[in-house]
């Protein structure tokens, strides 16, 4: 008879299901949520993903993760200045959201601890797949969040910027959205720190409705040393539109996954990336997109830039199911390596079972152009300057494709903050 013995348990996991037993009888959540807790840290005992797991292949989290702050309580941080002025900011603070909120026109916002306590929220608490750590792990320590319902036909005329900001130690947060049938709206996700030592998890849930048009944007600047674990999930219904822009700029180790699904004809998927890499970090973008009906169309740029000893990777998979007919999908993933020891691994794939699609992938590495060098120095700029300058250059052409002045200032601003630093 073979017996398999489980794994020792990491300091990590031992530190997760230790917290975990202390920190039940303080978390929210009716009789149907605590059964979807207690099913999500029975997975985190069977172990945190290895490189054995095709989707965790090139971020072993187990060996990653080397350690596990503990909670912070009486922590102080504070709500900051949106990256988009005049934004309404609805802030996370140390896991927690806000009593006073902004009112805005046609928006609804609840904070997510009530909706835990009545188990309305429940459903959406189950993992996407057999290999769902970080929802997992975050469906356990979840306390609160926000939920934030624009109506049908609205027109948001400022953008809305969740915050979620903590100051050590760890933090577990949902950010839920649904955008009504024929509504538009900009979302700006801020995902930042005061001090380094700190493990978050975030997951965002946003329902497009049909024919309305959605413009999400991540920035990720978490502290050196923070590791932060997050996911993006949406459906998108009839003839609307989502453009998800995601700018990862700091964190030692990051993981965004991004899970979408087209649930109506004529649904339009747009994702732009940017990864700025430096130091001794690891960075993980992972996207998941199901083309699930007929009719619809996605493209994805990914833009890496990489410095020192840092280490990305980006795997993008499309999935184009059966019923699926007349998908146009695209995606590409463009590296400028900076750095002999830094590295960049990409694994696009497609998955098509339907016979009339249109779809392709690509992927490039490459280092700065020499003859371009060359030709801004020979015009009196600086090699520091002028390096910079073609760094820049590399990113921002995703950026401007975003076609609204005041979203490409306030990332370009990002940029230079990130380039000054890491230049």
């Amino acid at each position: 008879m073979n017996m398999h013995a489980q794994p020792q348990r990491t300091l990590a996991e031992t530190a997760l299901i230790d917290a975990f037993g202390e920190r039940l009888s303080q978390l929210p959540g009716d009789g149907a949520v605590m059964v979807k807790r207690d099913d999500a840290i029975e997975a985190i005992k069977h172990g945190l993903p290895t490189r054995r797991v095709e989707s965790w292949h090139y971020t072993d989290l187990r060996r990653l993760l080397t350690s596990v702050p503990a909670f912070e309580a009486g922590a102080v941080v504070k709500a900051l200045a949106p990256v988009l002025e005049g934004s309404a900011v609805l802030p996370v603070l140390n896991g927690i959201s806000q009593t006073k909120l902004p009112e805005i026109e046609g928006v609804t916002v609840q904070r997510l601890s009530e909706k835990l306590t009545d188990g309305s929220v429940a459903p959406g608490l189950d993992p996407y797949g057999d290999d769902d750590a970080i929802g997992a792990l975050n469906t356990a320590f979840v306390a609160d969040g926000y939920f934030v319902d624009i109506a049908d036909g609205t027109e948001l005329e400022k953008p809305i910027e969740l915050q979620n900001l903590q100051a050590g130690g760890q933090s577990h947060v949902r950010l839920l959205a649904r955008v009504g049938a024929g509504a538009k709206a900009i979302v700006v996700e801020r995902q930042a720190g005061e001090r380094d030592e700190a493990l978050v998890s975030s997951v965002s849930q946003l329902v497009v409705g049909d024919g309305a048009q959605v413009t999400w944007l991540i920035v990720q600047e978490q502290p050196e040393t923070a590791t932060h674990l997050a996911q993006f999930k949406a459906h998108i219904g009839k003839d609307a539109k989502l453009t998800l822009f995601v700018m990862n700029a700091g964190g030692r180790l990051v993981r965004q996954e991004v899970v979408v699904r087209t649930t109506g004809e004529g649904a339009d998927f747009k994702l732009r990336g940017i990864n700025l890499l430096a130091g001794d970090t690891h960075t993980d973008t992972t996207m998941v997109l199901d083309h699930a009906v007929p009719h619809t169309t996605s493209t994805e740029v990914i833009r890496n830039v990489v410095t020192g000893k840092a280490r990305g990777v980006f795997q993008g998979r499309i999935n184009v199911h059966q019923y699926a007919q007349k998908t146009n999908a695209k995606m590409a993933c463009n590296t400028l390596l900076l750095s002999d020891d830094g590295e960049f691994s990409t694994k696009p794939e497609l998955e098509i079972f339907a016979d009339d699609v249109v779809c392709g992938h690509g992927a490039t590495v490459t280092e700065i152009d020499h003859n371009h060098l060359f030709y801004l120095m020979a015009r009196g700029i600086d090699e520091k300057s002028a390096r910079g300058l073609l760094v820049k250059a590399f990113v921002a052409e995703v950026i401007e494709e975003l076609e609204d002045e005041a979203l490409v200032e306030a990332l370009e601003e990002r940029l230079d903050g990130w380039f000054s630093t890491h230049g």
